[in-house]
């Protein structure tokens, strides 16, 4: 009965996994091809710099509201999680965020609130952008393939306009507020159907049902991963190293066959590993959930809750602004003056000189972040490391890393210019960081230090990973067609 019952167990392991990877074998090509793509390619995404590089220069003779009055007029009862000046065409507004994720823009000339803008305005918006040429509306956008994230959300509809130049550069403007939410260039939407969207399996029908999307890629994420490993066991069942098949072969297949098991059994733990990592990718049971920044976090390190700036704008302020930040420091009000460069200065909002934070001054804020929690260590980090790193976007540096001694292990990175709280991260994000980042991606600091062993090793492992798929394929079309 022993002996019955393990060949049964294996004719049912062999024909599962048969089956099942003729479904799921399309899946694993798709995958790899698919994942070089992206290691060149990002999904469309306006980065800060960018963003700031599309602003016109702030005029401030036209300012005639303070923060402060910009911050009644908007009655606000303690202060927002954002407050920020910019040029909407050829007037200034303040943009403020709640603590809800709400937004709202305000004319800084008479303080009405901007709820609508025309599709004149959206044009002036979009001729401030370094690429525009000849920029046309070519149409309204609620939703598309590549604003289909909740994200965007509160700024929709999108007026989408083309820039005119050579690249074929869309910019989405937000139709409430005048922003530039989004930019996209021909070569990153061509090639992003080759990339990401069958990647991430991201069909604007599927991924605009955010949790929809999530179901469906775990139920197909872990199908993909018990195929992995039955193929894995049965390659391994199926080998022999010491009492050789004819001919001395280890392995009774040929063809197709001998391909797909040799290879499976060589790549097999690569592709385990991925399809693993991609499966963590959607932190199933929010067992790796990123608990952010508390709001309560960044008051006490604000230390300041009042709907005030407590200054005017002051007189003398740089010509090439392209907008203004209003944040607080332990009680202190501050600028964040941004040029079109992304240079980013810290002023004294009332007199517009030019503040300096040392390292002793942001220690003793950012023992604020946690009072129950003793500050462990305070480094200045002048590269990226492990847990500060750049792959398609880059991060500020240098950086300010203030560790606690609590039971979680918090991290906290905070820029030396400005002061403020860039990211949060705890022991399980930094376990996280390893079992998806690191295995997905290959993105330790040494191979990325190196960026041309980096591609190699990825596409090399992505070949082998290729043949075992598209021998799977072959092999299910075979076993179909008979």
């Amino acid at each position: 009965m022993r002996r019955r019952f393990v060949r049964t167990a294996r004719r049912w392991l062999y024909l599962s996994h048969r089956w099942i990877g003729i479904a799921t074998c399309l899946l694993f090509a798709m995958w790899f091809a698919s994942g070089v793509v992206m290691m060149y390619v990002a999904f469309p995404n306006l980065s800060e710099r960018e963003r700031l590089a599309a602003l016109p220069e702030l005029d401030w003779s036209l300012v005639a509201l303070s923060p402060d009055e910009a911050l009644r007029s908007a009655g606000s009862t303690s202060y927002p999680r954002d407050l920020r000046l910019s040029m909407l065409g050829d007037a200034p507004v303040y943009r403020l965020t709640g603590w809800d994720g709400v937004r709202r823009t305000l004319s800084a000339v008479d303080g009405r609130t901007v709820e609508q803008i025309s599709e004149q305005q959206a044009l002036a918006v979009a001729r401030s952008h370094p690429a525009s040429r000849a920029p046309v509306v070519a149409g309204m956008v609620h939703r598309d393939q590549w604003s289909v994230t909740a994200r965007y959300d509160p700024l929709r509809p999108f007026y989408l306009v083309g820039l005119g130049d050579a690249a074929g550069t869309e910019l989405y403007v937000s139709a409430r507020s005048g922003e530039i939410l989004l930019d996209a260039s021909r070569a990153e939407r061509v090639w992003n159907w080759l990339g990401a969207i069958p990647h991430w399996i991201y069909p604007t029908v599927l991924r605009q049902d955010g949790a929809l999307w999530r179901s469906v890629v775990l139920w197909i994420s872990g199908i993909c991963l018990i195929v992995g490993i039955s193929g894995i066991w049965i390659g391994l069942l199926r080998v022999r190293l010491r009492r050789r098949y004819a001919s001395g072969r280890i392995t009774p297949y040929r063809g197709w066959m001998a391909w797909h098991h040799l290879t499976g059994l060589v790549a097999g733990s690569l592709v385990l590993t991925w399809m693993f990592s991609g499966w963590l990718s959607l932190n199933p049971g929010d067992a790796f959930a990123n608990r952010g920044t508390a709001r309560e976090t960044l008051q006490r390190y604000a230390g300041h809750d009042a709907p005030d700036v407590a200054a005017r704008l002051p007189a003398v302020l740089p010509r090439d602004a392209v907008e203004a930040r209003f944040v607080w420091l332990q009680g202190v009000p501050l600028m964040i003056v941004a040029s079109r460069d992304g240079l980013q200065t810290l002023r004294d909002p009332a007199t517009g000189d030019v503040v300096r934070l040392t390292t002793e001054r942001l220690q003793a804020v950012a023992a604020t972040l946690m009072p129950g929690d003793r500050l462990a260590t305070m480094q200045l980090y002048t590269q990226y490391d492990s847990y500060w790193y750049a792959h398609h976007q880059p991060r500020e540096l240098p950086v300010l890393r203030a560790q606690f001694d609590d039971v979680a292990g918090t991290w906290f990175h905070i820029s030396p210019v400005t002061g403020e709280v860039l990211g949060r991260i705890d022991d399980r994000r930094r376990i996280y960081r390893w079992l998806f980042n690191a295995l997905h991606s290959f993105d330790f600091g040494l191979l990325l230090a190196y960026r041309p062993l980096w591609d190699v090793l990825v596409i090399t492992l992505s070949l082998l990973g290729g043949i075992v798929s598209v021998s799977g394929v072959v092999i299910g079309w075979r076993l179909l067609r008979r």
